[in-house]
């Protein structure tokens, strides 16, 4: 009598065999436009598999996937510092996620799993590793997760979007790919907002969710931004209790940009977070920047992914800690008054920039699904 095993390499000897059935591709991306951006970036490239996705409820993901691609959920949540009676409760969520992803993964006869790290990752590779299927790994930022630390060995290869991240990480399965950007970065796209085209232009951006206290500095210094004839777009986020406290001619505002490739395009200098999917975006379209990372990212990440920029020209970095309104303001004044150095900037930008990254990484998919 076969084992299960024994059973599913049957079925996926002859899926094998059978040139017609398309590759089956798992991704695991959950939660913020950082993991799930790449994950979309990558699956652009993989037109002739048939890709579904595994994601939390009540994330971003239940916004963007659906329309795309099939969406699985699990609910599984990351694990606390301490022990206590939530860590047991989250360690029952998380073996009721590995037996859900399992289940999935046969049921779907998926040739393999693809994430980008986070708490849904740990789940996904286990279920495939234990089928006897190949896990991809991406990890975008600078100090891998506790995820991609622990779990990086279990999976076939983990690719890297900045090349520190491998000094952390089993070197003879780490691959550096960079971070893909979905294609409309990598083509020229228009903005859909009423701004005149000879007037310096200010994105504001702190990620998928925002950004309240980088939120509030900027509404604190844009007057005088405006005054020298410069425009602001403005994402803020969900979560921003002042939204609609700044109101002026040049200032638009909303909590999430779709068309972010057509605004960053036209901005002159961008306010941004350190998010790696972020900084891999601006890196592209070649963006002056001034970084405020994240304080309490896991293990201080941004300010990592921040330092990468800022130790090659293309960025100003100021921890949150120490930035005021005055300081933002006149920072931001002198760039938009010096266009040779927001020139510079630009172009040290671009020299991070790995514009194939997408490519790359599905080539690497390919190689262990195939």
């Amino acid at each position: 009598m076969l084992t299960e095993k024994q059973n599913f390499d049957r079925q996926a000897a002859s899926l094998e065999g059978n040139a017609s059935v398309p590759r089956r591709l798992l991704i695991a991306a959950s939660g913020t436009g950082g993991h799930l951006f790449p994950a979309l970036a990558l699956a652009e490239q993989l037109p002739d598999y048939q890709i579904e996705w595994l994601g939390v409820p009540n994330r971003l993901e239940k916004d963007l996937i659906p329309s795309e691609y099939p969406l699985n959920t699990i609910a599984v949540e990351g694990f606390q510092e301490r022990f206590g009676l939530g860590t047991v409760k989250i360690v029952g969520k998380f073996t009721t996620a590995i037996r859900s992803c399992r289940e999935l993964l046969k049921r779907g006869k998926f040739n393999g799993v693809f994430t980008t790290g986070g708490y849904i990752a740990a789940p996904a590779i286990i279920a495939a590793r234990s089928l006897g299927l190949p896990a991809i790994l991406h990890e975008a930022n600078a100090i891998p997760g506790k995820v991609t630390r622990f779990f990086g060995s279990w999976c076939n290869t983990v690719a890297v979007g900045f090349e520190p991240a491998a000094k952390l990480l089993p070197r003879s399965k780490t691959v550096y790919t960079s971070t893909p950007v979905r294609s409309q970065f990598l083509a020229p796209e228009k903005h859909d907002l009423a701004i005149p085209d000879d007037v310096p232009l200010i994105a504001v951006i702190g990620g998928s969710q925002g950004a309240v206290a980088v939120n509030k500095f900027v509404r604190q210094s844009a007057k005088s931004w405006f005054d020298n004839g410069a425009w602001v777009v403005h994402q803020t986020g969900e979560n921003d209790p002042d939204v609609g406290n700044l109101q002026h001619p040049h200032y638009f505002h909303a909590p999430f940009y779709n068309n972010m490739a057509g605004l960053l395009q036209r901005a002159d200098l961008v306010i941004s977070r350190a998010g790696a999917g972020s900084l891999t975006e601006l890196a592209v379209m070649g963006k002056p920047t001034i970084l405020i990372p994240y304080p309490f990212a896991a293990e201080d990440h941004q300010t990592y992914n921040a330092k990468i920029f800022a130790d090659a020209g293309a960025a100003l970095v100021f921890k949150q800690s120490e930035l005021t309104p005055e300081i933002l303001r006149k920072q931001v004044s002198s760039l938009l008054e010096s266009p040779d150095k927001l020139q510079r900037m630009s172009e040290a930008a671009l020299s991070l920039a790995v514009k194939d990254s997408a490519e790359r990484l599905a080539k690497l998919v390919r190689q262990f699904l195939e």
